[in-house]
């Protein structure tokens, strides 16, 4: 079982809390201006920007704060710069991990993950110190319930998928970036419902960590997911599946 696609599952049972605390809100406020800044405000030629806002009306986000959040990306609205950074480190285990910021300070940012990384047994390391074991690929995480392996190869694969895994509990439709798009769209004409569908950084090797370790790896992940400025968080560890129902 992959750890990487079951840290995806627990983080979308989560959802749920996030959107209550006003978190899942906010990143996808900058995750709209950032998207609109580097792309253009017009979603029809801006496929991320597209996305965003497919992913802001699943949260009934109100129409006046999408539109305010892309014109701020445009500059047609005055706002801080936010800007996409990433972060590299190593947590418990020689666990790797990299980190996917949206933020308009990036000294703030940096000081707060690396206390996050000290106060959790890791620690923030240098630019290309984990990137190379990590590739960008579309991932869409399908409940097994929603439809049997047949349908679902078929579908993925015809569509454009790389590769559909198997992680005990759900579907996890592998793509590469370009593809993604087509691969999603596919799948909701399909009338699937996606539990989660995003374009993160997969490892290409694994760490397995077991007890305590793997206890004190999932802290790390969990007080990074919960940092404001995180966007998106991606690690090599491989986890035993009761141990990560245990933290789900």
């Amino acid at each position: 079982m992959s750890g990487h696609s079951k840290w995806h599952s627990i983080k979308h049972k989560k959802g749920a809390i996030d959107a209550k605390r006003g978190k899942m809100f906010s990143r996808l406020i900058k995750e709209l201006t950032v998207a609109a800044r580097v792309g253009g405000g017009d979603p029809g030629g801006n496929a991320r920007l597209r996305k965003a806002i497919d992913d802001a009306k699943a949260m009934n986000m109100p129409k006046d704060t999408m539109t305010n959040a892309i014109k701020r990306g445009t500059g047609e609205i005055a706002g801080a710069a936010i800007e996409d950074v990433a972060y590299e480190g190593y947590g418990p285990g020689g666990v790797a991990i990299f980190i996917e910021t949206q933020t308009d300070n990036r000294t703030r940012t940096v000081a707060e993950l690396r206390h996050i990384f000290a106060k959790n047994g890791g620690n923030l390391g240098e630019s290309g110190s984990v990137a190379w074991m990590f590739h960008k690929k579309g991932a869409i995480i399908i409940d097994k319930a929603a439809a049997d392996e047949e349908r679902i190869m078929e579908l993925a694969l015809e569509a454009g998928a790389e590769d559909v895994q198997d992680d005990e509990v759900s579907w996890e439709v592998v793509t590469s970036p370009e593809d993604f798009n087509a691969v999603l769209e596919a799948i909701k004409a399909a009338a699937l419902t996606p539990l989660s569908a995003e374009v993160v950084m997969r490892p290409s090797n694994s760490v397995q960590v077991k007890g305590a370790t793997a206890q004190q790896v999932l802290r790390l992940m969990e007080a990074l997911e919960e940092q404001d400025d995180v966007a998106n968080v991606s690690a090599n560890f491989d986890i035993p599946a009761e141990e990560m129902e245990a933290a789900g």
